[in-house]
Formats: C-alpha cells, sequence, structure tokens
C-alpha cells in the first residue's frame, strides 16, 4: 500500500522469508512499520517485477535480506546467482534513489580469496573493507557484482558483509551438525577454513542498532554521509571444527550422547566451489562509526543452543 500524502514510507524487507529476515521482521518495527516482502512476492530474478512492487510500496528504507545462497549450486547456475544477487541490488538501489530512500544489503566474506594479509608483527589478520576483492567462485562474484551494482548507483546506502551466518533451523552449518549429532557415531568436519561465525538474531539485532544510530534520525541524509561498505559478523573467527566442536561440548556438557569428531581438510571433502580457508572480516570500522557490534562468536553460540 502506498503511503499516504506527508507520511514517510515503510520499511520495505525483501527476503522476509529467510533465516536472517524472519528476525530482521521484528528487529526492524522497532524503527517504523516494516513491509514483509517474500519471495512469492516479488521475483529477484525478475527485474521489472521487482522494481514495481518497491514502487508499489514507496518505502524510506529498503533492507535486502535475499540471496542466492546455494554456494555449490551457483557453479551450475551463475547465471541465476548473478540475476539475484548481482543485478536485482541494482535494482533495488536504482528504485530507492528515485524515492529519496535509503537501501540495506547484505554481502559476504565470499567475495574475498586466496590472499592473507598479516599485520605489522607478521601475524595474520582479519580482512578489512578497503582490501580487495578476489572472490575464488560464481557465489561470490555474484555477491560482488550486487555491491559494484549499488556503489555505481550512486544512492543512501549500506553494504554490510557478513559470514557464516547460521541459526538452529533451516539450511545452515549448524543445523546440519544437530541433525548428524543424532544419526551419526562419528562425524569429520574440515579444520582448515576459517571465518566468523554469525548468528542470525544477533546479526538483525544489530543492524537495528545501526539503522538506529545512522537512519533513524536523519533518514537517507544520515546514511549519504556515514553510508558504503562495513562489515558486521560476530567477534572473533574459527574454523568449521572448532565451531563444530564447541556445540558438542556444550550438548556433552548437558548429559548428551554427541559423536566422535574428527578433524578432516577440504581436500578431503571436493565441493564444486572453491571456498576460502581464511575470510574473517574485521568489525573495527562499523564499530568506531555507529558504536555497534555483534557478541563474540561463543557468546552468540551459547544463546543459541540454549534457545
Amino acid at each position: 500500500m502506498t503511503p499516504a500524502a506527508g507520511q514517510p514510507g515503510p520499511i520495505l524487507l525483501v527476503g522476509a522469508d529467510g533465516q536472517t529476515g524472519r528476525v530482521l521482521r521484528r528487529t526492524l518495527s522497532t524503527l517504523g512499520p516494516v513491509v514483509p516482502l517474500t519471495r512469492a512476492e516479488a521475483d529477484l530474478a525478475d527485474p521489472a517485477a521487482l522494481a514495481t512492487a518497491v514502487r508499489r510500496h514507496a518505502p524510506a528504507l529498503i533492507v535486502n535480506a535475499a540471496a542466492y545462497n546455494a554456494v555449490d549450486r551457483a557453479e551450475e547456475e551463475p547465471d541465476l546467482a548473478i540475476a539475484i544477487n548481482g543485478t536485482a541490488p541494482g535494482v533495488l538501489a536504482e528504485e530507492a534513489k528515485a524515492l529519496g530512500a535509503a537501501l540495506v544489503h547484505y554481502s559476504t566474506d565470499y567475495v574475498f580469496g586466496e590472499t592473507v594479509y598479516r599485520d605489522a608483527s607478521g601475524v595474520t589478520r582479519p580482512f578489512h573493507e578497503e582490501d580487495p576483492a578476489e572472490p575464488l567462485g560464481a557465489y561470490g562474484r555474484s555477491k560482488l557484482a550486487g555491491e559494484d551494482a549499488i556503489r555505481a548507483v550512486g544512492g543512501a546506502h549500506l553494504i554490510l558483509r557478513t559470514s557464516w551466518v547460521y541459526s538452529s533451523r533451516g539450511r545452515t552449518f549448524l543445523a546440519a551438525l544437530l541433525r548428524l549429532e543424532v544419526k551419526s557415531a562419528e562425524v569429520a568436519i574440515v579444520d582448515d577454513q576459517q571465518s566468523c561465525p554469525t548468528w542470525a538474531p544477533s546479526l538483525a539485532d544489530a543492524t537495528a542498532q545501526l539503522l538506529a544510530a545512522g537512519w533513524a534520525r536523519g533518514g537517507s541524509g544520515a546514511l549519504r554521509e556515514r553510508g558504503g561498505t562495513y562489515h558486521l559478523c560476530g567477534v572473533g573467527w574459527c574454523s568449521r571444527y572448532t565451531f563444530a566442536a564447541a556445540v558438542f561440548a556444550h550438548h556433552a556438557a548437558l548429559g548428551r550422547s554427541v559423536p566422535h569428531l574428527r578433524a578432516t581438510t577440504s581436500a578431503e571433502f571436493p565441493t564444486p566451489a572453491a571456498r576460502p580457508f581464511f575470510s574473517a572480516l574485521d568489525t573495527g570500522k562499523v564499530q568506531q562509526t555507529f558504536g555497534v557490534g555483534l557478541p563474540a562468536w561463543r557468546t552468540s553460540l551459547a544463546l543459541c543452543l540454549a534457545e
């Protein structure tokens, strides 16, 4: 529904049925009325239909939590991945700019690749926003294309790169671990891929806090001044094996029977898409600019497992 004359538009939440989108419905409601737009209501692979859906609601803010995130299948469907992850964000950016609205868009640590950076002491450091992107696969390339499309439009925007987003339900790494826990005597997990686990509710909460600090009081003008690309994820990094070990240790402490966990390498479990071995993200910029950050990944994991 189009807003009444003189009334600011709503917050249009694209991808409202995804794991982060479902939580954003609640957290964004503290900032204003939220119009959830699900996959059935807007086909991100159809630019004209997407533009029409945005114009119908004339939002003051668009939050895009939708994505093609099937990393391996993207190698077989690169055109579809580009349409959803690359072209659609550009359409949203164009529509937001035309309406005088702001856009928030989630990207990924997979825009980074093989290069590892070190600090002055020679210790491996997490990626900064200004580090060159060099995605290894079709998924990462499609997400980088979306970032570039938004920047090219030049409207008020926030690109929030996050990583290893999980919840206890859906098709996530944690959900898969919980299913394996009750089915397997032994579980082999790769120990040579490291990044920052991010609990979806923590990400949604931080997004709302960020917008409260950088949009709610000043609208798109405020985001135009402090907008750009930021890293927003759980603090600290670990391997997938370490994450799995923390999950099973939590359940063992509760007296549950857990499988034996065995560390392995990516070479033992080849996948169609190459993954970066290290893609941890530095979150200092968003903390310094907006005073917002997520908890340490172990803290969020404990909260998730206690649900």
